[in-house]
């Protein structure tokens, strides 16, 4: 019996030594912590994609003397976007940026006028089509609900006019080409609203956007140094296309979980 008790009391008093050293704070239990802790869905994570598009256009100019146009339809749009998504100032969650290179047209054509039955020129040519390339870069924000996303984004963009096809009564030999006081560097404002459905890892897009240039078509005062003639393109663009995710879209990626485990551990 006494060897029994001796081991009962080895046996007790490491217990009671252990408890001795857990803080008393830590053996409290609140009833009410449970209605202190909420789950959160995973949010957006910061990730990119990469997609391409095709699409049409409808372009036209402003002309600071006034004349009646028609849309130049064009059904050769391409563009190749990388996308971001990240949060912005570590608060806005539905933040982006957008850049790439898109290859498009813009231009002109002159509507006849009906009352005089004459149709107006823009340097002799009553048609004009460009071909352009541009890199645009665009600030975004989105919203996505489940499987569907609506987005709007606005920037810049720079580019090149590099083909030309006039119709008029211009000298044949600018027909396809572009005259000495035309201007090939394009730059100016780009924009668009854009709905997709979600399908993990892939993403299919229908954007509608606006193309609007800084740059003059001609120099002002090619005709004449007392007058000029404004001619700035714009156009509209519809396309479709699809995009491929280049990492995790919700939860928690691998590097977000080894980086919280470091500062659990370390500390921030």
């Amino acid at each position: 019996m006494r060897k029994y008790l001796i081991l009962f009391f080895l046996l007790l008093v490491p217990a009671v030594l252990r408890a001795a050293w857990i803080p008393r704070d830590s053996l409290e239990f609140d009833p009410l912590y449970l209605d202190t802790v909420t789950v959160t869905v995973p949010e957006i994570n910061d990730y990119s994609s990469i997609g391409v598009q095709y699409g049409v256009s409808f372009s036209r100019m402003n002309l600071n003397t006034p004349q009646k146009q028609d849309w130049v339809f064009a059904p050769e749009y391409y563009s190749l976007l990388f996308t971001h998504y990240e949060k912005m100032f570590d608060y806005l969650p539905y933040f982006g940026y957008q850049f790439g290179i898109e290859m498009g047209h813009a231009g002109t054509a002159m509507r006849k006028n009906e009352e005089t039955g004459t149709i107006p020129l823009l340097d002799d040519a009553t048609r004009i089509e460009m071909k352009v390339v541009d890199v645009p870069f665009m600030a975004l924000i989105h919203y996505d609900a489940g499987s569907f996303q609506v987005s709007a984004r606005a920037g810049i963009y720079g580019g090149y006019r590099y083909g030309m096809n006039r119709e008029g009564f211009m000298d044949s030999t600018y027909e396809h080409e572009f005259r000495e006081y035309e201007h090939r560097f394009d730059y100016g404002l780009r924009g668009g609203v854009g709905f997709a459905l979600i399908l993990d890892p892939v993403e299919f897009h229908i954007d509608a956007g606006v193309r609007y240039s800084w740059s003059e078509f001609q120099e002002s005062n090619y005709a004449s140094e007392y007058y000029a003639r404004y001619a700035y393109p714009y156009d509209i663009i519809v396309s479709a296309g699809v995009t491929l995710q280049l990492g995790r879209r919700r939860g928690r990626t691998s590097a977000q979980l080894r980086r919280e485990a470091r500062e659990i551990v370390f500390g921030k």
